[in-house]
């Protein structure tokens, strides 16, 4: 882990935030715990939406867009409220909780996970990783939440943090 601290704090202390930090955020994810798809976003709860502030696939999601939240989701309650790593392992699982599981599965994606940065109580952002079907197993889960103290450090670098302080 300490190589991986030493690039995240040469990363915060570049010119270009937050990209800069997501960036190294990203490629500390696909070597500790593996994605195909790597997104981080902040949230909008009041009006059921999602912002995207990195993305390494600018086609398919590019960053600065918004996207919907599916109201009603337990994702919003295990996540944003529970303060919870949510993992699902099947495009079935992906499409109850998000509106964009047809162009995910697009992708070649089918299994998701969301890791959640926690600042004062608050979730202040997630990054969402998406992988083929079945690849978020319980050993990678129990990987991944070594990913927790980056995730946090890495949405701190965002004034303010959507969703900490209200509506966007």
């Amino acid at each position: 882990m300490t190589e991986h601290w030493t690039a995240f704090l040469a990363a915060l202390a570049a010119t270009d935030q937050p990209r800069a930090t997501f960036a190294a955020l990203d490629k500390i994810s696909k070597e500790l715990v593996g994605t195909t798809l790597f997104t981080a976003m902040t949230h909008d709860t009041a009006n059921q939406r999602s912002y995207r502030n990195y993305s390494d696939n600018e086609t398919a999601y590019p960053t600065g867009a918004w996207k919907a939240m599916k109201p009603g989701s337990p994702w919003g309650q295990h996540v944003l409220e529970e303060k919870k790593i949510f993992v699902a392992n099947t495009i079935e699982e992906i499409a109850v909780v998000f509106p964009d599981a047809d162009l995910i599965a697009s992708l070649g994606c089918g299994s998701a996970m969301n890791i959640p940065g926690v600042y004062a109580g608050r979730v202040i952002g997630t990054i969402n990783l998406l992988h083929e079907t079945g690849y978020y197993t319980p050993e990678r889960v129990a990987k991944a939440r070594e990913l927790i103290p980056f995730v946090t450090t890495a949405f701190l670098t965002i004034t303010p943090p959507l969703g900490v302080y209200g509506s966007a």
